[in-house]
């Protein structure tokens, strides 16, 4: 991924995505600071509800923001783990990551794995037996990493993937909304394509269930899964094809929500009054699915 056509396009697209979500501000209740696996180095953690909690364990939901594993957008579900909080006994850590080319594969998904195992490290705070995890988007895609791939079947009461990236080793050209819209903003196969090429840069590495969950077997998913597609994306189909097969050969109980007329990344560029905006309010059905 070397060259300064790429670089200059990073940049590009981090400027461009911080200008979009500029208008989201995160407010945890506390940051915290936990240790990486990496001597001297900590992962940056936005903490809801877990002040004054008393003695005995809570539920906890582990969730990580979208980046399309490039932009640094760690806060921008803020108004997500508010309505988690709001509605459920869950406290909510908002996890950052290590973001490519930078720092490419594996330091997402090592930093995601080393926020679990410090979650599961303490069980006098947290109950060990009501752990979730979610995330959207290049989040999506750890949570669903992390339940069927990294930890033991069971460690997770329930996955929450909001639009993730399932398969990346299919050229983003060849993925297609199963409604394009032209009147909302499709996810251009550039973007997805350089997205792919900073955080995976050796294709053959693209195979491995450590990166597209797609390639993990069915069987090794269980607990409850959530998956949420919008109609306008690109990604939607691959990730409902992933569902399908949790459904008919896991060991999951899987439901699967698409939100018609929505993109990517629906629930943070919309305008009021929009069925973007309406699909990002019913989004707080997470809360009770988490619940159960």
């Amino acid at each position: 991924m070397e060259g300064f056509g790429t670089l200059e396009a990073v940049r590009n697209t981090r400027a461009y995505g911080l200008q979009v979500y500029n208008r989201i501000t995160a407010h945890p209740d506390e940051v915290l600071q936990i240790p990486s696996r990496e001597p001297g180095r900590a992962i940056r953690i936005h903490a809801y509800n877990t002040l004054n909690r008393g003695d005995k364990p809570v539920p906890v939901l582990i969730n990580f923001h979208g980046s399309g594993f490039i932009v640094p957008l760690h806060g921008t579900d803020d108004e997500y783990a508010r309505a988690i909080v709001d509605k459920t006994d869950h406290a909510v850590l908002d996890c950052s990551y290590r973001l490519a080319p930078e720092s490419p594969w594996p330091a997402a998904v090592h930093d995601a794995e080393d926020v679990v195992k410090w979650v599961l490290s303490r069980p006098d705070q947290f109950s060990p037996s009501q752990i979730s995890i979610s995330g959207f988007s290049a989040g999506a895609s750890l949570s669903l990493i992390m339940s069927g791939a990294v930890f033991p079947s069971k460690t997770f009461r329930n996955v929450v993937a909001i639009y993730p990236a399932t398969d990346l080793t299919e050229d983003a050209a060849t993925k297609t909304a199963p409604d394009p819209n032209p009147s909302v903003d499709a996810l251009p196969a550039e973007l997805m394509n350089l997205f792919v090429a900073c955080y995976v840069p050796d294709a053959q590495d693209r195979k491995t269930p450590l990166v597209s969950a797609a390639f993990i077997p069915m069987e090794s998913f269980s607990g409850r899964l959530l998956l949420v597609t919008g109609a306008c994306d690109p990604l939607c189909l691959e990730a409902e094809a992933l569902g399908q097969k949790i459904k008919e050969r896991g060991n999951a109980h899987v439901e699967m929500i698409r939100y018609d007329g929505c993109e990517h990344t629906f629930d943070k560029i919309y305008t009021e009054g929009s069925v973007q905006e309406a699909a990002k309010d019913d989004l707080k059905k997470v809360a009770d699915f988490i619940q159960q």
